[in-house]
């Protein structure tokens, strides 16, 4: 079978990187240090989360960069809440906004009302006049479940848009193969997924990708903010924040790997113009 680096006009053996920046909207922080990311830094591609508190002026800003709708069902913060922009009683939680953890969501929510809003969220991203690039899912709350899982792929097919989807190897822990789910309906998702976290720092990450990158499609997930008291306070992971958003303009490591050979960054615009060709 065509590989998806050489469907993409890309040598085989060529590895080619996704830099995405999520939580556009969350804070201004994150929407200044996305928007910085995408047109000063590294970054090819941002998340959108639409129900965000600062989602409006993310769209204010907006000026025709690669951003992809970051499908929100969780609010996972304690003092810092929002919610669904429809009305949609399952997804709330007893303080008013989003559920704080997706065990909870996965408890509660009614598949119907998830769909409503998840295509609310996508709709509205359009009336604000994104040109949306992909879909992908806050907290991965969606992907592990069957039932929501499929609210994603109808959107991704309905909409023609990539959905980014964990590695092949999560399908035996998941318990359902959601990569072939997609590939069925030809949705494409790239072959690898970086996601960055507590346990192990962007900046390791990317130093280990620097001897272990391997050919294909690989995603790096990042969450660029810029330092503030408003970060500070609501964010607790502020820090891992101001550090990628220093990482992405400027880090050496990135830059490195971008320079190897055989490396090339590109955005899921491209993604999503093989889908639909």
């Amino acid at each position: 079978m065509t590989s998806l680096v050489e469907a993409l006009g890309f040598s085989p053996d060529d590895s080619l990187l996704i830099v995405t920046c999520d939580d556009l909207g969350v804070s201004f922080a994150s929407n200044s240090g996305v928007y910085s990311a995408l047109r000063e830094g590294m970054a090819k591609d941002a998340g959108l989360v639409v129900p965000g508190p600062w989602a409006r002026e993310a769209a204010a800003r907006y000026r025709g960069e690669d951003v992809g709708v970051h499908l929100t069902l969780n609010a996972e913060y304690d003092l810092y809440r929002w919610g669904p922009i429809t009305h949609c009683p399952s997804l709330l939680d007893g303080d008013g906004g989003f559920p704080r953890t997706v065990e909870d969501f996965w408890d509660h929510a009614d598949t119907d009302e998830v769909r409503r809003e998840c295509r609310a969220q996508v709709e509205r991203a359009i009336y604000w006049g994104f040109d949306i690039s992909h879909l992908s899912c806050h907290l991965g709350a969606l992907e592990s479940r069957p039932e929501f899982f499929d609210v994603a792929l109808e959107l991704a097919v309905e909409f023609a848009l990539p959905l980014r989807l964990p590695e092949a190897s999560s399908e035996r822990q998941v318990g359902f193969p959601f990569r072939a789910l997609a590939a069925e309906e030809g949705v494409i998702s790239p072959d690898y997924l970086v996601r960055v976290g507590r346990s192990r720092s962007t900046r390791a990450v990317l130093e280990s990708l620097l001897t272990d990158l391997r050919p294909g499609v690989t995603e790096i997930v990042l969450r660029p903010a810029a330092d503030s008291a408003e970060l500070r306070a609501v964010v607790p992971d502020w820090a891992e924040r101001v550090a990628d958003h220093k990482l992405s303009m400027k880090d050496g490591s990135l830059r490195a790997l971008t320079a190897l050979d055989g490396v090339h960054l590109i955005g899921y615009r491209e993604l999503r113009e093989l889908q639909r060709r």
